[in-house]
């Protein structure tokens, strides 16, 4: 298919269900419902490879760089709730509720408090927490997909199910200098999970999207998202050697039928690690960095620094030098086209980060096909480090053992 203005697709016009409170769900959203349950049921592993966790590679240390903006944010934020709100605003740091989020837009396992509750202020003190805990370019890429949601409230005539503010905020522990504690933002396309542990801080699984990823028309005209993941991607895939890409390139086309039905994922095509895949075990495929010339390795860490960016200032850096650090045992996987048009999926893979980019079928609009105008994008922590877990269990032996 080729690049149209969204309009040319089509609405699908689905029957309206509540971002907002639960809504009686569908055979489909009840078999999702149940597969949610039955994952969170099972005790935490994290993304691996075989199910056997590789130890040792995220150990509790100083980094040196202060957490206090995001601890004071979040004290300003629950100090603007009311009493009732507050009751709901925060969980256990060690809660299951921390795996219980989905990135449609239906209300499925929300918890915390809607944002669109809240008043001007403390709607302010929510997104302060966000901004303190992110860097510029990661808060402002939330903000737009914030206001992706609004436009689809728009244009689908349905305020019930989107909206730039229905998201849910959850504080998970007492924020505190040397206590573990975190936050979760979850809704339409944005999952952020942020765990904190002293000056340590774990910004995953984080999941965020779009459709449409380009805006053309009403208040947010000329909003577009996901372009440096698009072009940062194929500059990486387009860089190879024939021989390379015969390892990279699993598949010239992602379209249905032309990708085994086993890759398949149920609201997220080819992305093997989205929601409730918190013990998903990935083989490495694709090329490995050690096999890349040194030019093709800074464009590989120009891709991965595309998403790492988003952590806030200093904790980013930190975690590419992580990341870096394995950059021989990183490989590269690509499926579909790599001209200018074509829709494509690709996932980058090693011991310390997982990432995947996707473009997906229409959902919102009515292409069954995937095409460039749906994007799902996430990063994991593999090896038992999503939501922090395995600083926190390190943090339970030390302290309270």
């Amino acid at each position: 298919m080729t690049l149209v203005d969204y309009e040319q697709l089509g609405l699908r016009g689905m029957p309206p269900l509540s971002a907002r409170h639960k809504p009686g769900l569908p055979g489909l959203l009840l078999d999702l419902e149940r597969f949610g349950e039955d994952a969170v049921a099972k005790p935490f592993v994290g993304i691996t490879t075989d199910g056997v966790v590789v130890p040792g590679l995220f150990p509790i240390r100083k980094t040196g760089i202060s957490t206090s903006a995001m601890v004071e944010a979040a004290h300003a934020y629950l100090q603007s709730l009311d009493g009732k709100q507050r009751a709901v605003a925060t969980l256990p740091v060690d809660s299951d509720q921390w795996r219980t989020w989905c990135n449609v837009h239906i209300y499925m396992w929300r918890h915390g408090v809607l944002l669109e509750d809240l008043d001007a202020g403390q709607r302010t003190a929510a997104l302060s927490l966000a901004r303190a805990s992110l860097s510029a370019r990661g808060f402002d890429d939330v903000r737009d997909l914030m206001r992706c949601n609004e436009f689809l409230a728009e244009i689908t005539n349905s305020p019930d199910e989107y909206g730039e503010w229905a998201y849910f905020l959850t504080i998970f522990g007492t924020p505190s200098a040397d206590e573990p504690w975190g936050w979760q933002l979850d809704g339409h396309h944005i999952n952020l999970h942020c765990f904190v542990l002293g000056d340590q801080v774990v910004l995953t699984p984080a999941f965020l999207g779009a459709e449409p990823c380009h805006i053309k028309s009403g208040p947010f005209a000329g909003l577009r998202v996901f372009e440096a993941e698009e072009q940062n991607g194929l500059a990486m895939v387009r860089s190879l050697s024939n021989d390379q890409a015969k390892q990279a390139i699993l598949y010239s086309s992602i379209h249905h039928g032309d990708v085994p039905p086993d890759r398949d994922v149920p609201i997220d095509g080819q992305m093997q690690a989205g929601a409730f895949q918190d013990n998903r075990r990935l083989s490495y495929e694709g090329l490995r960095a050690d096999a890349m010339s040194d030019g093709q390795r800074r464009l590989l860490r120009d891709l991965v620094e595309t998403y790492i960016g988003r952590i806030r200032d200093g904790h980013a850096t930190l975690t590419m030098k992580e990341i870096v650090d394995h950059l021989d045992e990183t490989h590269f996987t690509w499926m579909g086209g790599t001209d200018d048009v074509s829709p494509f999926y690709y996932k980058v893979q090693s011991p310390v980060v997982l990432i995947e980019f996707d473009h997906e079928p229409g959902v919102v609009f009515a292409n069954d096909e995937p095409t460039r105008h749906h994007v799902h994008t996430i990063v994991r922590t593999p090896n038992g480090n999503d939501y922090g877990i395995d600083l926190l269990r390190q943090h339970y032996e030390r302290h309270h053992s």
